[in-house]
């Protein structure tokens, strides 16, 4: 074999290893994006069962196809505190379980039979049917999650091209003179163990990695013996993508990498003692079988389901042990940022929007505790209440910032069409629970000057601003709840009361110069009263804001005005949720 060649495997083996790692990104991707956001929901729901949790790790992983991207996943929802570093360790089991699948599809490429059937299982043949079907998906179908099960199909086609010109490029390789001699070090177990873990290291993808080594197979140049420990070797190099996205982060995160690494080399020290200690002694002659795709994805299987076997029951101790080797000595942690979601979760979107939501609805809750805090306090000021509803609003401001810039970057990813809907209703709810803020700051304002001017409102100015602040309760009760919830049908429900607060103002408002005509009322409480009508007023509008941004981003318009005027057009739904609140808080009646 004369240098052309050598260069030409090897240009060969860089396109086919590029082929499988871009087909891999473009499955796992796509997959990650038809499970939208159910993942994170998943993941909170299954950490709590260590059995659940191992299950769940195992399938997330088969999911994005990648034991790496999941533990990059659990460091930042770990730095986020969304999770705490303990609940991670069955997660990871689960995930260096789910990661031998990939090992599995690709030994199917050695099935050798006459049988039309048995032929079909392998890759090579069904690949380009499925990348035809990929192809017709993605080009003529207009169905968002349509077009991702073609977008995997396509991808599972490149990565398996990807496998077989690997193959290609490891078969000349036998004819290289002297080249026995080259792989008789493989017998080394620890030379195999540094194998494994530098190459996988390199490329940071133990899929691509093994199949690497199954390719290397097809040449009959490696036996069983020389697998297993490069295997092990495999398990360890997959860990430094974790080991790169701690950095930076804080303690409890950098344990959840050293957790990974820990349980992997644990793992491979104990079964490369064991590995040595049987070939020394009984020298099986299964270790000198030649080794074949399925054998290679046999022990890739049996080495990680021994390791969770083994490592499992001392899963406290470990948690411990991770403790004492990272200790949490960041005191800044008790005054973290309000929002704190990683940039590592942007590797999964659908991860990263869930989380996303969840702090916006918490954004909503805190808007409508401030205002019924204010609206308690609105005529006997409270001190300490207004400290509170004070340090509130600076927590909603650091809210809209920070979701705001993350958001951002979210919408720039490949989302799901519902991701994309979820990003683009916080995108137009996120300023307007901002705003709420601002306006119980204002109220908070204007009940201090009441107590400070001692002024006292008029029997029928109270009532009326009883009437129209019970009203303004609902309101933002309904509309935090139909966010929070998502429902539509709530959300249709804010309009026809918005309409009716602005009519009860308008009244409240003539009513007062009413009364400041006959000398009933003073111009400084008309000025306070003004203050108030003029807040309460923008209140249930930025509520009216945040209902339509729910109600339209399940259509996916964002056609505010649009809506409003045909909602308000002959509607007979609108109309009769309308008459219903006007006749609730009819200031005739409740006078």
């Amino acid at each position: 074999m004369d240098a052309t060649q050598i260069i030409t495997s090897v240009i060969q083996m860089l396109c086919g290893l590029t082929f499988f790692l871009f087909g891999m990104n473009v499955m796992s991707g796509n997959l990650e994006k038809i499970a939208g956001g159910k993942l994170e929901g998943l993941l909170k729901k299954f950490t709590a069962n260590p059995l659940l949790g191992m299950l769940f790790g195992a399938i997330i992983t088969i999911a994005v196809q990648s034991s790496s991207a999941v533990t990059v996943m659990l460091v930042g929802l770990v730095n986020s505190g969304i999770m705490h570093f303990s609940q991670t360790i069955f997660i990871i089991f689960g995930a260096n379980i789910g990661t031998t699948l990939t090992a599995w599809i690709l030994s199917l490429s050695g099935i050798e039979s006459s049988s039309i059937g048995m032929m079909m299982l392998k890759p090579e043949n069904f690949s380009p049917i499925l990348a035809f079907i990929g192809v017709i998906f993605v080009v003529f179908s207009k169905n968002s999650k349509r077009k991702s099960i073609g977008s995997v199909f396509v991808g599972f086609a490149v990565l398996m091209y990807g496998m077989e010109f690997m193959g290609m490029a490891m078969d000349p390789i036998r004819n290289i003179e002297g080249i026995e001699n080259v792989f008789i070090r493989f017998n080394n177990p620890l030379f195999g163990v540094l194998i494994g873990a530098v190459i996988t290291a390199i490329i940071q993808s133990s899929a691509a990695s093994v199949g690497m080594l199954q390719a290397l197979a097809l040449t009959g140049l490696i036996d069983i013996g020389m697998v297993i420990p490069i295997v092990m070797g495999q398990n360890i190099g997959t860990c430094i993508t974790a080991v790169i996205s701690a950095v930076g982060t804080n303690a409890k995160a950098k344990r959840v990498a050293f957790l990974h690494t820990s349980l992997n080399v644990i793992g491979t020290v104990l079964f490369t003692a064991v590995f040595w200690i049987v070939d020394i002694i009984f020298a099986p002659a299964l270790f000198d079988a030649p080794a074949t795709a399925w054998s290679i994805a046999l022990v890739h299987s049996i080495f990680n389901v021994a390791i969770t076997v083994v490592l499992s029951p001392f899963a406290k101790h470990l948690i411990r042990l991770t403790e004492k080797c990272v200790k949490d000595n960041d005191k800044a942690e008790k005054d973290r940022h309000i929002f704190v979601m990683d940039e590592r979760l942007l590797a999964m979107p659908s991860v990263a929007v869930g989380e996303c939501d969840n702090y916006s609805v918490k954004m909503a809750d805190d808007a409508k505790q401030m205002l019924l805090s204010v609206f308690s306090i609105l005529c006997e000021y409270d001190e300490k209440t207004a400290e509170w509803i004070a340090q509130q609003e600076e927590k909603l401001d650091a809210y809209e910032d920070d979701i705001g810039t993350y958001l951002v970057k979210v919408a720039a990813l490949s989302l799901s069409d519902a991701d994309s809907r979820r990003t683009g209703r916080m995108l137009h709810s996120i300023g307007n629970f901002e705003r709420l803020g601002d306006h119980a700051l204002n109220l908070l304002e204007t009940s201090k000057e009441i107590k400070e001017k001692n002024i006292v409102f008029s029997d029928a100015a109270y009532k009326e601003l009883t009437v129209l602040t019970d009203a303004l309760i609902e309101i933002i009760t309904l509309t935090v709840e139909a966010y929070s919830s998502n429902d539509i049908n709530m959300a249709a429900r804010v309009e026809p009361l918005e309409q009716v607060i602005d009519r009860i103002t308008e009244k409240v408002r003539k009513r007062h110069i009413d009364r400041l005509k006959a000398g009933e009322c003073t111009i400084e409480l008309g000025f306070i009263l003004s203050d108030i009508l003029n807040n309460f007023e923008r209140i249930s509008d930025h509520c009216s804001n945040i209902a339509v941004a729910v109600i339209e981003a399940e259509k996916d318009e964002f056609e505010a005005h649009s809506y409003l005027n045909n909602v308000k057009a002959g509607n007979e739904d609108f109309d009769a949720e309308y008459n219903q609140y006007k006749e609730k808080y009819s200031l005739r009646k409740n006078a």
